[in-house]
This record gives structure tokens, sequence and C-alpha cells, in this order.
């Protein structure tokens, strides 16, 4: 493994019952880059996304992150190595408030993850941090709001922020735009290129808007293997994914845009 890259996989599989859902995935993630691993429906994205996060365990293959072989060890593990993700859905505490839902996730960092019972007064030194990460993703004024009543794509800010607190040298983003509009799009976007400045982000995406404007690398999976990679300007243009795109509706439509103005 090189210096330059933080995560990579070699010959990286999955069979369930006789169906390879991913199969020879060699994958390579630049430190400092943003990553973005798409395909059409049920080309494996999540199924590689879940076995580099250890969600899964796979039938072949290894996964090292930093140099070491992380093939055998648990979410919590990684995780406390700095390899931290997101989800589909929202895994906030939506009847605590933003504040609080920060702060147990630092707690978790001190180790200390459900001590719910710890006094008010000892809890208040994680506000400072806590307030500073609200600040990071722009919900510093909601602070004091149930996460219950924000806005979805709020919501989807405040998830990054407790993924934040766990200070990963690399976030895994899992649909991060899923189910947003417009403008909570816009703002997450803006968001995740704030936080890769001083990090490594690997997303799994469908809007490939989003895919085009933020990834500086991009690998396509198809039937569970690596049909193509590069710069978007690059696989956009590539034939073998467009046709593995046509059918996909609008999702064709943003590829063949992309080719036509690289």
């Amino acid at each position: 493994m090189t210096n330059e890259n933080i995560i990579e996989t070699e010959n990286l599989s999955i069979n369930f019952k006789g169906l390879w859902a991913v199969k020879g995935v060699n994958l390579k993630v630049r430190r400092g880059t943003i990553h973005a691993l798409i395909g059409p429906n049920g080309a494996g994205k999540t199924t590689c996304f879940n076995l580099i996060t250890k969600f899964l365990t796979p039938t072949t293959g290894v996964i090292r992150y930093k140099g070491q072989d992380i093939t055998s060890l648990k979410p919590a593990d990684i995780a406390r190595m700095g390899l931290v993700r997101s989800f589909q859905i929202s895994a906030t505490f939506p009847h605590l408030t933003v504040l609080e839902n920060i702060r147990i996730a630092l707690q978790r960092q001190l180790g200390t993850s459900f001590h719910f019972w710890r006094s008010e007064r000892s809890l208040a030194v994680l506000n400072d941090r806590a307030m500073e990460l609200l600040e990071e993703v722009g919900l510093a004024d909601y602070a004091h709001l149930h996460a219950v009543e924000l806005p979805y794509g709020r919501k989807r800010a405040l998830e990054i922020a407790t993924t934040l607190a766990l200070d990963p040298e690399m976030l895994l983003l899992d649909e991060p735009m899923a189910g947003m509009g417009r403008e909570d799009i816009g703002r997450i976007s803006d968001l995740i290129r704030r936080v890769s400045k001083n990090r490594t982000v690997l997303m799994v995406e469908h809007n490939l808007s989003v895919v085009a404007d933020l990834s500086d690398f991009i690998t396509v999976l198809a039937r569970g293997e690596i049909l193509a990679e590069g710069p978007y300007s690059e696989v956009s243009r590539n034939p073998d994914v467009i046709q593995a795109y046509m059918g996909s509706g609008d999702e064709a439509g943003v590829l063949a845009s992309g080719a036509a103005h690289a």
C-alpha cells in the first residue's frame, strides 16, 4: 500500500447464496480526496460500502486502512481508528436537542457514550467543542431545538456533525443527498466540501450532478465489479459506463450532459 492511499481493497468479494454481489474489487482511495462510488441500481455500491466499513464480512479479499489489514476487525474497531461512516437513514436521537446529540457523540470518543445519568454540569465541559461542530455544519442557531423538529436537510447536517465529533480521518457518506430538495442539496454539498479540507471522503451517491461537482475521483461499479475509474470528465465519456446507465432515466441524461461538456 502506498502512502498516498488511505484505503485499499484487494480482490474484495462477497457471495450471497451463489450470487456474487461484489466480485474482485480492487479499490484505491487517495488521502485528502473526495472519492465517489457510483453505478446503476443493483451495482453493488452499498454492499461494497458495507464491506469496507465492516458491516458485512467478505467472502474473499483484503481491506487495508493506512497500511493495516482491517479485514477481520469490527465496525467499532475501525471507527476508533478514524474510519467513520454515516447512513442513508438519519441515526440521531430525535427527542434530544441538537446540542445534546453532539455531546453524546463527543462522549463516545471519550468512552462514556451512554452515561445519560451524568450531571448536566459534568457534560457542560463538552459544550464548547459541541458548539464549534455546530458552527462548522451551520447548525449553531438550532442548538436548543429537538432533533425531531429539524427540517430534513438540517437533520442530515446534524448526522454529519455527529460523525465529525468522532474526529475521523476518513469519512464515509452513504447517499448523503437521499430524499433532499435542491436547496438542501446545495447546502449539504457545500458542507461536504468544507469538511473534506482536512480529511478523506468516500461517498456512495446516486445524484450524478453532485458527484460531478464534488468528486476528485470516481469508481463505477456494475454487477458487483469495477467498470471504470477516473475523474468525472473521463468517466462520463466512457461508452461502457454510458451503456450501463442506459435505462436509468435522468442518470443517463446527466452522464450524457457531462460527456458533452467535458
